[in-house]
């Protein structure tokens, strides 16, 4: 608390002042306009005629009526509180004053000129005044805006643009113009300013997908506000009339299309664009029957038809004007069996052949496991799957060095272009440097290497798992690697019985994705350690992957690492076994000259040293909440007794709003199989164990 006081002392400070003067003036309980507050604080054009100038700079600290402080309140802590904790406070001062001095003036000018015309509303408007701050805070906000990261910078302004239309044309006091004014004046300054100045090409396909959605959702809750909510604005005023069915019509294909706007499918554009038509179309036929209206009394006076016709048909026109230019970025096909993400025809053999060719990284070879699917870039590749609506794509692209960065920009396009979500799980270091201009990433967990070279368990470090060699010896478990394909059936059969037994004790099906299961560990290029007592009973086993190096030209393909994927002991046989296996495998592999073993990415695990931010903090929560039920973190601490060095592995994603969407699509690849009442019924779990209030 008292470092956000020293961030904010401005926002803090006068919001203690407006209490305090709301206090001592009764403006708390009582509205303004019924005391003489109103008359000698507010501001606006009555004012500047009277020569009460001053009331610019004391109307900001008075709000009426006082149920406005359920507003003003939370709207002021975030927007001149945001540009306090990013600008400074002098800097804070500045924009909060100059922006609502200007869009005051700028207001009551605009406000003057037009009610010289005898237009009604302006006329009205002319002889009000206004109390409170918000000028300055949209001006706040704006600036603050102008700081956010693409492409929620482009949102924002978006947003703000939007507001400052429709609160003039529905609300249409003299406030909603001071807060046109400011926003207006703030985004021409912050586009200018060279320090707010941000490069800013084309919109993204995404991008006008995304603005096209909110405004068509937008206009569909505008339209259901109108049936509730009187309106007296610029063009008029519109009493709730009984358009009902109009209205419910509009509302009901904006829902059926909405989604599909946003995933960019074209024939969601071409009904949006035929909504938006017929409702520009009937907002001139209502401004072309106006005479006709009044010569058969069926209205009192232009402005009620203009008032009912003109504000929504104004955003209709906007939404259509939008669709129109964003045309190209819809033209994902309706069906969902046509939106290929991939070229037919290149199967898993072809796949491995490329990862071998130019190597990969420590999970590369899960590409090879169902239902991943391939997308041929050059000469290399992208693997991936498809859930709930996201492309996800696995671990770094089999890409020549140097070309993953244009590798992940095709991957991109192509899951924009079928309506897809991308992202990639598990990517590198260098494919996390090489990923898309504005695409975020995050440490969603850390792969532990042991490397091989001079490997020996000599010393204090491998004391532990030294003794669990030592032991197995005493108590003849041998160790054995192997192909588990060539393996008799009496041993398959007791790996099967292990992992089915290990699975049951599960509150959810085994996970996939980037966990094998035995299917996996039968590859005929996966190797098995086995531990066997003198009576043939296994007591544990694991996989390793092969991790491809990159091809010399001209020699073979080699295998520089594996990679552990299954994990299984048997309950009730010998203690320390998993110790024993691991330790062993890294004894022979070191001794066929092998660089290194990957021990595999323990999940939601992220190194200590990194920056936490609010992505990463969400993601340790969830940690948290599931590791009652696999126990990644504990899974963690095991692996650092064989002294690994760590490597991050990342979740490289557009921005923060597909965040959502991806963690369905990666509980659907981890749990292909779970039903929603499996999910439910262990998140149930998970809050009642004990072992999900304690660290693991």
């Amino acid at each position: 608390m008292l470092d956000v006081w020293r961030r904010t002392p401005f926002t803090l400070t006068f919001l203690l002042v407006m209490l305090v003067l709301g206090v001592i003036f009764g403006t708390l309980g009582t509205s303004a306009s019924q005391l003489d507050i109103a008359e000698r604080f507010a501001t606006g054009l009555p004012a500047f005629q009277d020569g009460r100038w001053y009331t610019v700079l004391t109307s900001p600290f008075f709000v009426d009526p006082p149920l406005q402080w359920l507003l003003i309140a939370p709207l002021f802590i975030i927007g001149v509180g945001a540009a306090e904790w990013r600008f400074g406070s002098l800097r804070t001062v500045g924009i909060f004053v100059s922006g609502h001095i200007t869009g005051v003036l700028l207001a009551t000018g605009i406000v003057a000129l037009v009610a010289a015309t005898g237009w009604e509303w302006a006329v009205r408007l002319s002889h009000q005044g206004d109390l409170g701050p918000s000028a300055g805070v949209f001006a706040c906000l704006v600036f603050a805006a102008s700081t956010l990261p693409s492409p929620w910078r482009l949102r924002a302004r978006f947003a703000l643009g939007a507001w400052a239309i429709v609160e003039v044309l529905y609300i249409g006091q003299l406030a909603s113009v001071h807060h046109a004014a400011a926003i207006a004046l703030a985004l021409i300054v912050s586009g200018a300013l060279p320090a707010f100045r941000r490069r800013a090409g084309r919109p993204s396909a995404r991008e006008w997908r995304v603005l096209a959605f909110a405004g068509l959702v937008s206009i569909g809750v505008i339209q259901l506000i109108d049936l509730l909510i009187p309106y007296d604005g610029p063009l008029g005023r519109n009493d709730p009339v009984p358009s009902l069915l109009d209205i419910v019509i509009d509302v009901i294909i904006i829902v059926f299309i909405a989604n599909g706007v946003r995933q960019g499918v074209r024939a969601a554009w071409f009904v949006a664009v035929i909504l938006a038509s017929f409702n520009v179309l009937a907002a001139l036929a209502g401004i072309a029957l106006v005479e006709l209206l009044l010569d058969l009394d069926l209205i009192d006076s232009r402005l009620e038809i203009l008032g009912l016709v003109l504000p929504e048909g104004v955003l209709w026109l906007g939404l259509l004007l939008l669709l129109i230019i964003a045309r190209g970025a819809f033209r994902v096909p309706m069906r969902t069996s046509k939106r290929a993400l991939g070229v037919v025809g290149i199967e898993r053999e072809d796949a491995l052949a490329r990862l071998r060719r130019h190597g990969g990284g420590t999970i590369s070879w899960m590409i090879s496991w169902a239902p991943n699917r391939y997308l041929p870039v050059g000469d290399g590749l992208i693997a991936f799957q498809s859930h709930a609506g996201v492309a996800i794509a696995l671990g770094d692209p089999v890409a020549a060095r140097g070309s993953e960065g244009t590798a992940l920009r095709a991957f991109a396009e192509h899951a924009q272009q079928a309506g897809l979500v991308p992202c990639v799980f598990s990517a590198g270091r260098i494919a996390a440097d090489a990923r898309p201009e504005g695409w975020r990433s995050v440490i969603v967990a850390e792969d532990t290497i042991v490397d091989l070279p001079g490997f020996e368990l000599a010393g204090k470090r491998w004391q532990p798992v030294r003794t669990s060699v030592n032991r197995a010896a005493r108590e003849g478990i041998r160790f054995r690697m192997c192909k588990l394909d060539e393996e008799p059936w009496s041993i398959l059969a007791q790996v099967r019985a292990i992992s089915e037994q290990w699975t049951g004790d599960k509150g959810l099906p085994e996970m996939r994705f980037t966990l094998g299961t035995v299917d996996e560990a039968l590859d005929p290029e996966t190797r098995v350690g086995i531990a066997v007592d003198a009576d043939g009973s296994l007591h544990g086993v694991t996989s390793w992957l092969p991790v491809y190096g990159p091809a010399e030209e001209g020699s073979a393909p080699r295998v520089i690492g594996w990679t552990l994927d299954l994990m299984r002991r048997r309950d009730g046989g010998f203690g320390p076994v998993m110790e024993f296996l691991i330790a062993s495998s890294a004894m022979h592999f070191a001794e066929e000259g092998y660089e290194f073993l990957s021990l595999s990415g323990a999940p939601l695990v992220r190194p200590e040293e990194a920056e936490a931010g609010p992505v990463d903090r969400l993601l340790e929560r969830i940690g948290e909440l599931i590791e009652p039920l696999y126990g990644f973190r504990s899974l963690h601490r095991f692996k650092q007794k064989f002294n690994p060095r760590s490597e991050p592995l990342h979740l490289l994603f557009r921005d923060e709003g597909d965040l959502p969407r991806i963690a369905m699509g990666l509980t659907r690849a981890y749990l292909p199989d779970a039903s929603l009442r499996d999910l439910i019924s262990s998140a149930a779990s998970v809050t009642t164990s004990p072992a999900a209030k304690e660290p693991a």
